[in-house]
């Protein structure tokens, strides 16, 4: 063959041409700010203008921080110490971090017993929230545990708490007797079941009578970041339950239900926080009988559960509003009764649609226990306005104390903002 020949014909390649790396323009950390920061000239200004307002808040911050002190017993040493800086006194959170945590008059050789059951809690909580990924046999101590928590924060006989859970017990017989043989024979079947496990209970019970008590603490020595915790926790318990039975009740076909439902609902949403805790504090105690003497906590746990049980109400209702009538129809042609309809297809559909809403109300509620503060009960805000502040070792310490308030309630809320997402991405079953 002919070299003209030769160079006339075509090259074929037979190896793919491996890929160009993209211009430095359009990826990586260029790209994310070409696009989102310094996409227009009013971007770019108020890029400018918010870098501008960050530098000029960490100049400040920053040295207050890095020249602060943790030591100096009153404002006047750390004075001395921080002389010619702008350092913070943190020396106020070292020296009064119990009152703190626990307030001013829980004893100080029985705080182990709510630490303790703060420890509990990263044992009981977690069958709760991840029962997709553990057995269920581990709800268990979910269940145990606002009992034990009882015991050890208020103290006391071991019988108070084993007869409330004795309580539950019974009222769960009960209602999975009636659910599984109807009103009459499993009423009968409950009862006779729940007494039996009553008197067991009591019996045992009587025997630790005598070396199974904990010292008593009464509620008012509560106090600290302790108690927005025990207010949360438990108010944000209750009013899930309660919000679904009353989000039911509105929807009901029953005039009375649905008509006490919707006055309950209506009537809280209109009426601020701050006024049913003084209702909590001061008038409730006038419908209630002389010789009773309920607890303040409990009076408070009242009001902020009914508050925060008609808002969650609302949302779950926009929940069940969101599904199509054929789910309600899927129930009946299947023959389910209303509660299993309930149970089994409606809610959970409902509640998926309900997280963001749900969690919403919780982080408001988790953040509106500071208002106790107000009918002078000395929980974290309480503590900082009313013993700490006045007193005259830390006169002129402000921002040290509510920052510190403000990490403690931004490492919660932001915890449950979190796992909310992350229970989102799990159900988003209908994107997979």
């Amino acid at each position: 063959m002919s070299d003209a020949h030769a160079h006339s014909v075509a090259f074929v390649r037979k190896s793919e041409i491996p890929p160009a790396p993209p211009p430095a323009a359009e990826t990586g950390a260029w790209k994310w700010m070409r696009e989102n920061l310094f996409s227009g000239p009013f971007n770019t200004i108020m890029t400018v203008v918010g870098v501008l307002i960050v530098f000029w808040l960490l100049s400040g911050l920053i040295p207050w921080i890095v020249n602060g002190t943790w030591e100096g017993a009153d404002i006047r040493e750390c004075r001395e110490i921080t002389a010619g800086t702008t350092g913070g006194c943190f020396a106020v959170i070292a020296e009064r971090w119990p009152q703190l945590l626990y307030g001013f008059q829980y004893p100080d050789y029985l705080r182990w017993r709510p630490s303790l059951a703060f420890a509990l809690l990263f044992v009981a909580v977690p069958p709760a929230l991840f029962i997709m990924f553990l057995p269920r046999w581990t709800l268990i101590a979910t269940a145990v545990y606002p009992f034990i928590a009882y015991w050890l924060i208020w103290g006391g006989t071991i019988l108070t708490p084993v007869v409330a859970a004795l309580g539950v017990v019974f009222a769960y017989t009960v209602f999975h007797r009636v659910e599984r043989y109807g009103f009459v024979p499993g009423l009968a079947a409950g009862f006779a079941t729940a007494f039996l496990t009553w008197w067991v209970g009591g019996t045992i019970a009587d025997e630790f009578r005598t070396f199974a008590a904990l010292e008593a603490v009464e509620s008012r020595a509560m106090g600290g970041f302790m108690l927005n915790m025990i207010l949360g926790i438990i108010c944000v318990s209750l009013s899930i339950p309660i919000g679904i039975l009353l989000a039911l009740g509105r929807q009901s076909r029953l005039p009375i239900v649905k008509g006490f439902c919707v006055v309950f609902i209506e009537f809280v949403r209109g009426v601020p926080l701050i006024t049913l805790l003084f209702v909590a504090n001061v008038v409730l105690a006038y419908f209630l009988p002389p010789e009773s003497n309920l607890d303040l906590i409990v009076r408070v746990v009242i009001m902020i559960t009914m508050f925060s049980s008609a808002y969650i109400a609302e949302v779950i209702r926009g929940g069940l509003a969101a599904l199509p009538k054929g789910q309600y129809e899927a129930g009946d042609s299947l023959g389910l009764d209303y509660a299993q309809s309930m149970r089994l297809i409606i809610l959970p559909q409902a509640l998926k649609i309900s997280i963001p809403g749900i969690v919403n109300v919780a982080v408001g509620l988790f953040k509106d226990t500071t208002l106790v503060s107000v009918i002078s009960m000395f929980d974290l805000v309480g503590m900082i306005r009313g013993p700490i502040l006045s007193s005259t070792d830390w006169v002129g310490v402000y921002w040290e104390l509510w920052a510190f308030a403000c990490v403690l309630f931004f490492v919660v809320c932001y915890g449950i903002s979190q796992y909310s997402q992350w229970l989102e991405r799990q159900l988003r079953t209908d994107h997979r």
